[in-house]
């Protein structure tokens, strides 16, 4: 297993240093694979995309680099991105996509996280307790469905909150009055909408991290960003390790959602700017490029093989 990158060290000195715009670049197009596949796989043509791009430039340009105290202007941004001034003006009053976003599918996926991290909510055992759907349908004193929606959300109402879980299959409506949570990791079993929702939302910050990392003017410490990969497997050896990650990953799910529930009660009526965060663990298996016959017999007389286990970044 090796790592492909050196670990991100939080007391790492600032980068400082020009922009490496080749490197960049070859790193952009490594990346753009799979997005050319998910926009084959869903329709989306080069015309669209191009439009889309050119709106992620205007609004990052504005939003960023703007000058202090002034914003930017059209020519300003027209020169830091290469769009030109007519788009810039037309696509800076559009509105952001992203907005559009259902905001059910957060508080279903906040509703999860409280109840397998909050211990009210749980059993000895660490497990997720069956909550009764409403007060008056459990034992006096318990916790209920009803009551743990409400810490998470005013505005949305417990039963729109069940309906949206158990159309995901997340949850058991039992006849007993109780509701069961089926797993706890939030993985809805229908509807794309959600899924969308997740990769962009879990997608967009790996790569906010990842350019936070790079950026040549970087003033504060190196975001978490570290993988670990193997490589000449069988398909079950690959398979036995996505087994080991998921167990890995469910093992400290909890714990992390349980800190993070105590620093969340901690900060309320705190001063200051506030903070979002976001920790991810992703598991990717694909067959391996074949290597050409001649190399890969000239790297076999050339030096012996060795451990290939690498760790990764």
């Amino acid at each position: 297993m090796t790592k492909n990158q050196p670990a991100a060290d939080a007391a790492a000195p600032p980068a400082a240093g020009l922009p490496e715009p080749a490197l960049a670049a070859e790193a952009i197009a490594q990346v753009l694979q799979p997005l050319a596949r998910l926009m084959i796989d869903h329709g989306l043509q080069l015309p669209s995309m191009v439009e889309m791009l050119k709106k992620a430039l205007v609004d990052e340009a504005s939003k960023t680099y703007g000058l202090a105290g002034k914003g930017s202007s059209d020519t300003r941004i027209s020169l830091l991105t290469g769009v030109h001034r007519k788009d810039v003006r037309r696509l800076s009053e559009m509105p952001v996509s992203a907005g559009l976003a259902s905001p059910m599918v957060s508080v279903a996926a906040s509703v999860v996280a409280r109840w397998i991290s909050e211990p009210r909510f749980l059993n000895a055992d660490q497990s997720a307790r069956a909550l009764a759907r409403t007060p008056t349908r459990g034992r006096a004193g318990e916790p209920d469905f009803t009551t743990l929606v409400a810490e998470v959300s005013r505005d949305v109402g417990a039963r729109a909150v069940l309906d949206e879980l158990a159309r995901l299959g997340v949850v058991d409506l039992r006849e007993d009055g109780y509701v069961a949570l089926k797993s706890t990791a939030f993985v809805p079993h229908e509807g794309l909408s959600e899924s969308f929702h997740f990769f962009a939302a879990n997608v967009g910050d790996h790569l906010g991290a990842v350019v936070h990392n790079l950026a040549p003017d970087r003033r504060s410490p190196l975001m978490l960003d570290q993988s670990a990969f193997a490589q000449d497997l069988s398909f079950e050896q690959a398979d036995q390790l996505q087994l080991q990650a998921r167990r890995l990953w469910a093992s400290i799910l909890q714990p992390f959602l349980q800190t993070a529930t105590v620093a969340e009660q901690r900060s309320e009526g705190a001063e200051g700017a506030r903070h979002r965060i976001r920790f991810g663990v992703y598991f990717h298996d694909a067959l391996q490029a074949a290597e050409p016959a001649a190399s890969a017999a000239l790297s076999k007389v050339a030096a012996p093989r060795k451990n290939k286990r690498k760790p990764a970044c």
